[in-house]
């Protein structure tokens, strides 16, 4: 069995506890299915690699997620199931919720077969680009008034004003848009994007 991630090892040890042996057996199956793995952390979730990326698991609050890299190729087209989560298995908060050890491990040789045949993943259709939204001159005189709030939202690339924007325009009520807008001054002057509360934090 190939060397393993002493990082890891602490990621599971500070997961809770329904999700620990689901994590644990997650790693015990990768290393069956490809001997020659090689552990690691990307985005601050444990990665196996074997020639490239090929999967990764994570834990969260109420539920795990485990996800191959070219699950496109993985998998038959006619198994594919209903995304409700990140990863290929949707929730899993028990090891019911995960195929048998036996069909796992086919799973993780096929994937490896791939990056051993340096075969790619099918490429994503490219969004289309969303045009720019013009800054409400409500939105403008504010941050005219707060020069560390135009400082951050001058910053941030079009997608990250453009989540800003669409918030405060998007509140029906008058009440509730000035509401918003004096949010938005608020966070933008601490440095802040839109999403702040569901970005991971920083250790």
């Amino acid at each position: 069995m190939a060397a393993k991630d002493p990082r890891i090892d602490a990621y599971i040890a500070k997961s809770a506890d329904f999700a620990k042996p689901i994590l644990k057996h997650l790693r015990k199956v990768v290393h069956a299915g490809c001997p020659q793995v090689a552990e690691t952390m990307k985005w601050s979730m444990p990665h196996f690699d074997y020639k490239g990326v090929m999967c990764g698991m994570a834990a969260f609050k109420e539920h795990c997620a485990f996800g191959f890299w070219k699950e496109a190729l993985v998998f038959d087209r006619g198994k594919a199931r209903e995304k409700t989560a990140m990863g290929s298995f949707g929730c899993i908060k028990s090891l019911a919720d995960l195929p048998g050890e036996k069909t796992l491990i086919g799973y993780v040789k096929k994937a490896a077969a791939l990056n051993e045949a340096g075969i790619k993943a099918p490429g994503r259709t490219q969004p289309k680009k969303k045009e720019p939204i013009p800054v409400p001159s409500e939105f403008s005189a504010a941050l005219k008034k707060n020069a560390k709030a135009r400082k951050t939202f001058e910053s941030f690339p079009p997608s990250k004003q453009r989540e800003y924007l669409e918030w405060v325009a998007g509140a029906k009520r008058e009440e509730t848009r000035s509401e918003r807008l004096a949010t938005s001054i608020e966070w933008l002057a601490e440095g802040k994007p839109r999403h702040w509360k569901y970005q991971p934090a920083k250790k």
